[in-house]
């Protein structure tokens, strides 16, 4: 699948037709371990932006003991979190209606077994964004399903800010912050 469909808009920056072209997509994929109380991050590569399986088999690779989990900012659009673990990743999307543009939500909900919202692109910008997936997924670590809720209910916010208070609410912001410091943004 490609990172985005081409000709269409989408959720915050709607209304610019952009190509198939990953070099396109911008954001960051971050992975986050935590091990007997140390947080670490460091940043995934681009493929991880525009393939959920990518994503996966590099945290997977971390062959971490601790916790082990990603924090995709796709486009500065929406947001992934996704947790791999022995049963099956976990995952988390912040805007369902980024799968009518974009490959990557499009495979979270396929991942979820559910349909891509019947929506006609260009009618977005009328329709309020939804979140779909666990919202558990960061409960054990300090993150419980109410206040994840409530970040991800600040859509005024982009998802970098969104994905920065996870950071500061489980720990870990100070880190997360050095390695945005180093991306190339």
């Amino acid at each position: 699948m490609a990172a985005q469909r081409g000709g269409s808009t989408s959720s915050q920056g709607r209304g610019d037709n952009r190509s198939d072209d990953y070099d396109d997509l911008e954001g960051f994929a971050i992975a986050v371990v935590r091990e007997e109380g140390t947080w670490t991050c460091r940043p995934l590569s681009a493929d991880a932006l525009t393939s959920l399986s990518a994503a996966e088999t590099e945290l997977r690779e971390l062959r971490s003991a601790g916790a082990v989990f990603g924090l995709l900012d796709v486009d500065d659009e929406f947001f992934v979190v996704l947790r791999p673990a022995p049963s099956g990743t976990r995952v988390l999307l912040s805007d369902a209606t980024a799968a009518i543009d974009y490959d990557i939500a499009a495979d979270v909900l396929d991942r979820l077994n559910i349909d891509v919202p019947d929506l006609d692109p260009d009618e977005l910008d009328d329709v309020e964004p939804w979140d779909e997936g666990d919202l558990d997924l960061l409960s054990d670590m300090g993150l419980p399903e109410p206040v994840l809720g409530v970040i991800l209910a600040e859509s005024d916010l982009y998802p970098d800010e969104q994905l920065g208070m996870i950071a500061a609410r489980l720990g870990f912001a100070a880190e997360f912050a050095a390695v945005l410091d180093k991306l190339p943004r």
